[in-house]
């Protein structure tokens, strides 16, 4: 089933790749506990939905700062990801998004736009069969200010050559869909694995 979109003519498809493309949320969240769990380390599930779109170095140093813990950043923001990467084998991708990407490939240009490393976001869509569908990728490392800043939305359409007022943005957090609005950008609300269930 296609997600509705917002009227306009949009010139390109910018995506937020984690709980957007791939449904893998879930997938991270229990990356997150089993490498938290290592350094006795609590991260509620509301939290981290609250916290989508955050880098894995920010969530970390906030962990530390709200528990009064000395993780390694660095440390932990690796273990989640090889955790999170030995399970792509059972992730999907999000219907919904899917279908549009199906159907507007070719037609449209693509980026996806992520607050994630370019190591996972290229793993996760090779595992998916789709890295061949978005030739530019923004991830974190390529941008100075995480979402909800514009800054990552707008290099993907400077290096789509697109205008921003024509870019139409598939994001699943608060914090992506501010950091489109501040973009000047249209957007689709994609919505969690809980309402995507009913």
């Amino acid at each position: 089933m296609l997600l509705p979109l917002p009227p306009g003519d949009f010139q390109a498809y910018l995506f937020d790749c984690d709980g957007t493309i791939t449904d893998s949320m879930p997938l991270h969240y229990r990356a997150w506990l089993d490498a938290l769990a290592e350094w006795d380390c609590h991260f509620p599930e509301e939290l981290f939905y609250a916290w989508g779109g955050r880098p894995v170095v920010d969530i970390v140093a906030e962990l530390n700062l709200r528990q009064g813990l000395n993780m390694p950043v660095a440390t932990v923001a690796e273990r989640q990801e090889t955790l999170f990467r030995a399970g792509l084998g059972t992730m999907r991708a999000v219907p919904g998004v899917l279908a549009h990407i199906l159907q507007a490939h070719g037609r449209l240009p693509f980026a996806v736009v992520s607050g994630s490393t370019r190591e996972s976001v290229i793993d996760s869509l090779t595992a998916l069969d789709l890295l061949a569908h978005f030739p530019v990728l923004v991830c974190a490392g390529d941008y100075a200010e995480p979402k909800p800043a514009p800054e990552a939305y707008l290099t993907g359409a400077r290096l789509l050559g697109v205008d921003p007022s024509k870019c139409l943005v598939f994001e699943d957090t608060e914090l992506g869909v501010q950091a489109a609005r501040a973009a000047g950008m249209a957007y689709v609300r994609v919505p969690p694995p809980w309402e995507r269930l009913k």
